[in-house]
């Protein structure tokens, strides 16, 4: 492959290098939700900036850990967690929102994905569609055990990722409507809790590249809980979400620890 960063020793759209970043890593979407997330950090610093990558690194129990921004979407979270992995990084947990689609999934939950439906275009440039986009399941039980001890509202199991939001939330103006309508359907009644974009790309891309990827979300709010009328708060602040990913990181590097 061509270095396009022209012997640098930095990955060309994350701009980091192997001395910069940790081992493990959070990734939210938002690049500036990195310095909520590295409040949560030792000695955190920005050691990256570019494009929608934002880099911070610092320590957490005593190991050094980062935290890199994705920006929306499968694509570019797939090449964050490519250039990432070619740095040394082994264990990722993606931070972000997500909306709700069963009825007791509401606004203020958080949401830890076992699986996500590939529907979206990224993960099909890795693997057929029949393969399953799974999560880690050493990551998928500490964020289980952090919400606990936590005491957030929580629920686990299978989101549905795609490649636009308004065809998740116009989907009747769009020219595919009768397959956007008929495909969310089926997700509901398949028990899907929530619906996103990036966890997809990353557990495919993560199974390649043979390295740990789990997912957490905070629910903002729940389309189908408004289509029935029923209660439906909006909520935006993430603090909750960061927590449970910030103490599972904590976790899996003191059951690495003790695995040595």
């Amino acid at each position: 492959m061509i270095d396009y960063a022209e012997g640098s020793g930095k990955q060309y759209h994350t701009g980091v290098g192997p001395e910069d970043i940790g081992q493990y890593v959070i990734l939210p979407g938002d690049p500036k939700r990195c310095s909520k997330i590295a409040e949560h950090f030792d000695d955190a610093k920005l050691v990256a900036d570019s494009r929608e990558y934002t880099t911070y690194t610092g320590y957490l129990n005593g190991t050094k850990v980062s935290v890199t921004s994705t920006g929306i979407g499968g694509p570019s979270a797939s090449i964050a967690i490519e250039e990432l992995s070619k740095c040394g990084a082994h264990t990722f947990i993606r931070i972000g929102t997500c909306g709700g689609m069963q009825e007791e999934v509401i606004g203020g939950d958080v949401v830890i994905a076992t699986g996500a439906v590939r529907m979206e275009g990224t993960s099909k440039e890795y693997a057929p569609i029949e393969y399953p986009a799974v999560a880690d399941i050493d990551v998928v039980n500490a964020l289980r055990e952090a919400a606990a001890e936590l005491q957030f509202p929580h629920h686990t199991g299978v989101v549905q990722c795609k490649d636009s939001f308004f065809g998740q939330h116009e989907p009747e103006v769009m020219p595919v409507s009768y397959e956007l309508e008929n495909k969310w359907q089926a997700w509901i009644r398949m028990g899907c809790l929530a619906s996103e974009m990036e966890s997809a790309a990353l557990f495919i891309a993560g199974q390649f590249l043979r390295v740990r990827v789990g997912s957490c979300f905070l629910v903002v709010a729940n389309q189908e809980r408004a289509k029935k009328g029923l209660p439906n708060e909006q909520v935006h602040d993430t603090e909750s979400a960061i927590k449970v990913a910030v103490n599972a990181l904590g976790k899996l590097i003191e059951a690495d620890k003790k695995r040595l």
